[in-house]
């Protein structure tokens, strides 16, 4: 029997329903707030990747020559394809534009809960400009978007990568060791940024300092330690996040998502009940068209990691219950089959959700799967029904039945 391949999953119908469910909420969300959807290829040229992250990526990706000897590889994000239409499709276009977008990637990594090879992320760019409104309206989508789905325990997190850039400028960190020193003090990899620093002539007390400033969390209040524009700014931003309803969030000073395209605003959002892979959010602003030919264009734009805030609804108990369909049609015997398709064929026309027997169950064994299918209703054709043009329909919530005409079915089943 051949399996499917390691770090990937098969979706059964249920699960199916389910995601596509939650899955319409993230669009709902995403259309109110003026975003319109996009839709980038599976794979790009693998130097769109490189040019994003720098070339350790190859490490993860699934990347091949093809039959014309071209680099390919599969995506990895959806942020760099998307900038990369931009600039080849809408640069001209006015500003600002607001773009979301679903799609799977793949990583070559190692597979463990709530982390798959091929995964699915919804998100969302703001292209345009950096302002404390940009940011915030990306940050209210986020956070509108983690409360549709309904998850209760969630923390919002938002820094501001220029501070923590500066310091570690003022301390003599050259700027092409810049990006690896961010990505360790950004998962506080203290023993893995101490030593490159200590090589790179920093002193002791300037490190320690450094690492107590990324441990810097709190409310509003926290901001007094931030100093000149990038302080400013954040007291902006979260002026425009209280107008917009939004309060309950942490000032992280240590939040810089260690890539080097982020300018400023950086922000994500945590589930706790996830354990130690708990981030389901994440993003900032940021300039990315400038790498891929274009002209630089500020922008804001996140990620939702949409298999991962999936298994935080499930670990909070979060059930989702089937729609199931509105009617099952059951023939009585063979020859009332011939009218139990005409009344399937005209109730589906009327854009109700119909199945009928098409197995030759008896009357008990289709009562059974009508029930499991979760249908609102069944129909009984019957000889005995049909002779004054009818049917027995049958309400499966309250086990009520009643004589319905054929020509009265559409209304008495959308009533």
């Amino acid at each position: 029997m051949i399996q499917r391949p390691r770090g990937t999953r098969d979706f059964l119908p249920d699960e199916m329903e389910r995601r596509r469910h939650y899955e319409g909420k993230l669009r709902s969300v995403a259309k109110r707030f003026g975003f319109r959807e996009t839709a980038t290829p599976i794979f790009e040229d693998s130097e769109l990747f490189i040019m994003r992250s720098g070339p350790n990526i190859l490490d993860e990706l699934y990347a091949f020559k093809d039959k014309g000897d071209r680099e390919i590889a599969l995506r990895p994000e959806l942020t760099a394809p998307t900038i990369r239409m931009f600039v080849n499709n809408m640069s001209n276009e006015p500003k600002p534009i607001k773009l979301f977008y679903f799609g799977q990637c793949f990583r070559y990594e190692r597979p463990q809960s709530g982390r798959y090879r091929e995964f699915f992320q919804f998100g969302a760019e703001l292209i345009g400009s950096a302002t404390p409104d940009t940011d915030a309206e990306a940050i209210a989508l986020a956070v509108s978007m983690i409360e549709e789905l309904g998850l209760k325990e969630y923390r919002l997190r938002i820094g501001h990568i220029g501070v923590l850039r500066q310091k570690l400028l003022d301390v003599g960190i050259p700027a092409e060791n810049m990006a690896e020193i961010l990505q360790k003090l950004d998962k506080k990899a203290y023993d893995e940024a101490g030593p490159i620093m200590e090589v790179l002539g920093v002193s002791q007390n300037s490190m320690d300092e450094i690492f107590e400033f990324t441990d810097t969390i709190g409310g509003v209040e926290v901001l007094d330690r931030v100093p000149g524009e990038p302080g400013d700014y954040l007291r902006t931003l979260a002026s425009r996040l209280s107008a917009m309803g939004i309060d309950g969030y942490d000032i992280d000073l240590g939040v810089v998502r260690g890539l080097d395209y982020y300018t400023g605003v950086v922000f994500e959002v945590e589930a706790p009940v996830l354990g130690a892979e708990k981030q389901i959010c994440g993003g900032g602003s940021y300039t990315l068209s400038q790498l891929f030919g274009g002209e630089e264009v500020f922008s804001t734009g996140f990620a939702i990691g949409f298999d991962r805030i999936l298994l935080a609804m499930e670990k909070e108990g979060i059930e989702y219950e089937s729609e199931g369909i509105d009617v099952y049609v059951v023939p009585v015997s063979d020859d009332t089959r011939p009218d139990a398709a005409r009344i399937t064929a005209m109730l589906r026309k009327a854009g109700i959700s119909c199945d009928t027997d098409i197995m030759g169950r008896k009357m008990g064994k289709a009562m059974k799967y009508a029930s499991t299918v979760n249908s609102k209703f069944v129909a009984i054709v019957g000889k005995t029904e049909l002779e004054s043009e009818s049917v027995t329909l049958r309400d499966m919530s309250s086990g009520e039945q009643k004589l319905v005409l054929i020509s009265e079915l559409v209304k008495e089943i959308q009533f």
